[in-house]
């Protein structure tokens, strides 16, 4: 861990602020995405949206954009510093909030969308790198189950409170919203947010050098597997954000509950999280994530099985459900920081590389799943349990002779000199 003092002479807040702030600005997408939930309706019918599912597009461009810029603010963040590049991309997510807001079209509405999930990518680049470029292993895990905690917490929020700024103005409200939330964060990261990357690690923004951080990032076992398997299991998070309003609505006509479903199934999700910060150090990084997966596959067979049987109950589907994705919170935590073992002197590029793979493969299979709604939780239920099962087996083969085993040190590799990746 560098010292408190870091290159911008900004003395590093406490690791709680540090912690908060990092989740704080993973959640402006949580936010940006969850608060649609209950407005799908009002937006589809504000703006002339024939086909009900068509809708889902509202959550699922923003994952596409999401996807698409992140190999540009990596490298951009490993050659400026951190801190630059951050503020820069949430300056434009306000900015893309706002479009949003006075869309007259749901084509002007959803190319938005895309923008603002491309200029909120920024985030979720620059978290991961800031974490990797302070914590090692089982630290950088706990700190990342820590971060992912109270990001976690704003699903059970977010739908509430887009309920109720729709019970008190129009759907485009929500947008204004987030732009305040956007410049509040730019405000407090640019005064207390340190600069974190090490000179060391600075790259330079050649097409080559780029491209040789780009080609060890696919080529690291590690990256690779883990990448792939958490590509497969966030798919059916992205299906379950873009059609549970249809689900509870359509498939369990209780679309009053909407709120409270998403907070039921959120809240253990945060909990799995605080959970997964304390057992990672203890356990084992692999062995955790090695038992969740596992696990996940498991809990999303059983639950397809009673679908099936004809015995899903409201009730039913969200205790399963939450069970479910209290599994994916451990997953997708130890996963990603599996994935970033070896890539220490490249975190910018490869938290870039692993980002696009996950966010479009995952938006890509969210889609997939989400349109192939049919008045029924079946769809979703077959999709997440192969999503699941297909993730698992991804994890059995990264790592086949380490399955379930615990963490032993890895080598990082050093890219002082860019020729080290030839």
């Amino acid at each position: 861990m560098f010292d408190s003092a870091f290159q911008d002479g900004v003395k590093r807040p406490g690791t709680l602020e540090m912690t908060v702030m990092l989740a704080a600005l993973m959640a402006l997408n949580s936010l940006a995405i969850d608060a649609m939930v209950p407005a799908l309706p009002d937006i589809g019918r504000s703006l002339r949206v024939v086909h009900e599912n068509r809708q889902q597009l509202v959550v699922i461009v923003y994952f596409a954009g999401f996807g698409s810029t992140q190999l540009v603010w990596g490298p951009l963040a490993d050659r400026f510093g951190r801190k630059p590049i951050l503020a820069a991309g949430v300056i434009l997510y306000s900015l893309f909030a706002l479009l949003c807001g006075t869309a007259w079209s749901f084509p002007v509405l959803i190319a938005a969308r895309f923008c603002q999930g491309a200029s909120a990518a920024v985030t979720r680049v620059l978290v991961i790198a800031m974490v990797r470029d302070l914590f090692e292993s089982e630290e950088m895990a706990r700190v990342m189950s820590l971060v992912s905690m109270v990001f976690m917490v704003m699903p059970v929020v977010a739908p509430n409170l887009g309920q109720l700024i729709l019970l008190l103005a129009g759907w485009q409200a929500i947008f204004l919203v987030l732009a305040g939330y956007g410049i509040a964060m730019l405000g407090w990261s640019w005064v207390r947010l340190p600069e974190t990357l090490h000179p060391k690690y600075k790259r330079s923004l050649h097409i080559a050098e780029i491209g040789r951080a780009v080609r060890a990032t696919v080529t690291d076992p590690l990256s690779r597997g883990y990448t792939v398997a958490l590509t497969v299991s966030s798919g059916c998070l992205i299906a379950y954000i873009s059609s549970i309003q249809q689900i509870v609505a359509d498939g369990f006509h209780e679309g009053r509950y909407i709120g409270l479903v998403f907070a039921a199934v959120a809240a253990p999700m945060a909990l799995a999280s605080w959970t997964n910060s304390r057992v990672v150090g203890r356990l084992g990084l692999r062995r955790v994530g090695h038992v969740a997966s596992a696990a996940f596959a498991l809990i999303a067979i059983a639950h397809l099985a009673l679908a099936l049987a004809g015995d899903e109950t409201l009730a039913s589907f969200i205790l399963l459900q939450a069970l479910t994705m209290c599994c994916f919170a451990f997953t997708s935590a130890t996963l990603s920081t599996l994935a970033m073992t070896n890539m220490a002197a490249i975190a910018g590029t490869a938290s870039s590389v692993q980002g696009i793979v996950w966010t479009i493969g995952g938006a890509a299979i969210g889609f997939l799943i989400g349109s192939a709604f049919n008045g029924t939780v079946i769809p979703f239920l077959l999709g997440t349990a192969g999503c699941a099962v297909v993730g698992f087996i991804g994890v059995v083969l990264t790592e086949p002779k380490r399955l379930f085993a615990p963490m032993a040190p890895q080598p990082q590799l050093e890219l002082g000199d860019p020729d080290d990746l030839c």
